[in-house]
């Protein structure tokens, strides 16, 4: 049985008892020679891995163990721009939390969830989607997913919050909460680690009034031909920072020094990227990584991604003074976050191929 409709959601699709995914879900060619079985591709210990960074002497009063931290955290985003990140002071009771009801929202029947569709046509792109408008390649991604503003407090639509479970709101609340308090101590990290004042990377993306933080919940149902399909394709994050959480199965991988090398999935790890704003900024020395999520045939895979994004229109990004020099002229042109959006500065078809 082959499915031909492209519109219901991946979801419906996946549970239809289909043998055979649609064209519009099957990769090119070139790309499909570098999909493999992530779970095979998770046991390898082979080749590099992505590092795991220790935050808990990150605001140590022993200054020798914070600038250990500190230098490894600058080093983890100077070379890959990805990091498991433990000890981060996010109990693992809230994640947990967090985990349990956003599984639940998803395990509504789809009719419950589609009460929170979203509109792209009406501008309106908070709430339940999928991607069904087909880009420019043509292809869709295995993926339904779950997406609303998370913070500050006072710009939050709360009427698109799932009131079921009950514990959404609630959980999802306090979890943004504590994340934007980590955000500004990486912040802080990140901006001493290139020789600039502690508060200046969070003042040049927004502060703690204009940093938004966009919660999107990714669900990659099962998929009959996982070898053809990709969950997200290749792409940079265009945040300042990613915060993601995922419910321990396998997907992610990162494009590392010209392979792709699937991330281990680290108990009580929250996986930090850095995104093309801090790269801009930055001017190239933070990297924003090419990365992608693979689907399997035999677990439901779910990611908690939050985005730092800086406000749209009201910041100029652009390498910030202090990292430009004769030797190393800017690399990127003065842009907001907006027309960074719209541009997107980052190569990705080059490398669709890359085994």
């Amino acid at each position: 049985m082959v499915a031909t409709v492209v519109g219901a959601r991946v979801e419906s699709l996946a549970s239809s008892g289909i043998e055979a995914i649609p064209k519009e879900y099957v990769r090119p060619q070139e790309e499909l020679t570098s999909i493999g079985n992530i779970f095979e591709e998770e046991k390898n210990e082979n080749g590099p891995q992505v590092p795991t960074i220790d935050l808990e002497d990150l605001v140590s009063e022993d200054e020798e163990k914070r600038e250990r931290c500190h230098e490894e955290l600058k080093r983890a985003a100077t070379e890959w721009g990805v990091m498991h990140v433990v000890n981060h002071g996010i109990p693992v009771e809230l994640m947990d939390r967090v985990r349990a009801a956003g599984a639940e929202f998803f395990n509504q029947p789809v009719e419950e969830k589609e009460k929170y569709a979203n509109d792209h046509a009406s501008g309106n792109i908070q709430g339940y989607g999928s991607k069904l408008a087909n880009n420019a390649s043509g292809q869709l991604e295995w993926e339904d997913y779950f997406f609303h503003l998370a913070f500050p407090e006072d710009k939050r639509d709360m009427s698109i919050w799932p009131k079921t479970p009950s514990d959404y709101i609630p959980a999802t609340s306090e979890y943004a909460k504590l994340l934007r308090g980590l955000a500004t101590k990486i912040l802080s990290a990140l901006s001493l680690g290139l020789g600039l004042e502690e508060g200046r990377l969070e003042k040049e993306v927004g502060g703690m009034e204009e940093l938004l933080l966009q919660m999107k919940i990714n669900y990659y149902p099962k998929c009959p031909q996982p070898e053809l399909a990709l969950g997200v394709e290749a792409h940079t994050d265009v945040s300042a920072l990613t915060f993601i959480l995922h419910n321990m199965v396998p997907g992610l991988q990162l494009f590392y020094e010209g392979k792709w090398v699937t991330a281990k999935c680290v108990p009580n790890s929250i996986v930090m990227h850095i995104g093309d704003t801090i790269e801009i900024l930055s001017n190239g020395k933070y990297k924003s990584i090419l990365h992608r999520g693979l689907v399997n045939k035999e677990k439901v895979r779910i990611s908690w991604a939050m985005f730092c994004e800086p406000p749209k229109e009201k910041i100029i990004l652009k390498p910030l003074p202090e990292t430009v020099s004769k030797a190393e002229p800017p690399l990127y042109p003065p842009r907001t976050f907006a027309q960074h959006i719209h541009h997107k500065l980052f190569r990705k078809t080059q490398v669709l191929g890359a085994k």
